[in-house]
């Protein structure tokens, strides 16, 4: 299995920026965790503050990729460019996110990506990916 696992802004900080919200481990240390935990899988990890460039991502990891697992961050509010991307590519994206947006700010309540994916993870910190990852090899 081809997993590709897309981070948008500012998760490149995670384990530093706002700990009590993030948590505080890095997501290397926890990308490096997954590929052992999940050794037969092969995983690509791409990470980007730039929206055009998580888009080039998406449209990529369609051509070769058995899924998706897609955090946008903040994009994920306000980026049709990247929902179209996600409704452009044929294999399943599933969409996490580190809190739970429903606990937070009104403008985050609303995802212009969920409509295209096959679900939403959210609220269990960096967990979440691990929970989509179960749910693509079916456990």
């Amino acid at each position: 299995m081809n997993i590709w696992i897309i981070n948008g802004p500012n998760l490149n900080l995670t384990g530093k920026r706002q700990p009590s919200v993030y948590g505080n481990r890095s997501f290397d240390d926890y990308m490096e965790e997954l590929r052992k935990r999940y050794a037969p899988i092969t995983f690509h990890y791409y990470q980007s503050n730039i929206e055009g460039e998580l888009i080039s991502a998406i449209q990529l990891a369609g051509e070769d990729a058995d899924a998706i697992i897609l955090n946008a961050g903040a994009y994920t509010h306000t980026s049709l460019g990247i929902a179209d991307a996600v409704q452009a590519v044929s294999c399943p994206v599933i969409e996490v996110h580190l809190s739970n947006l429903f606990s937070r700010e009104d403008y985050r309540h609303r995802s212009y990506i969920a409509p295209f994916t096959k679900g939403i993870i959210m609220g269990f910190g960096l967990d979440s990916y691990r929970l989509a990852v179960e749910n693509l090899v079916g456990r």
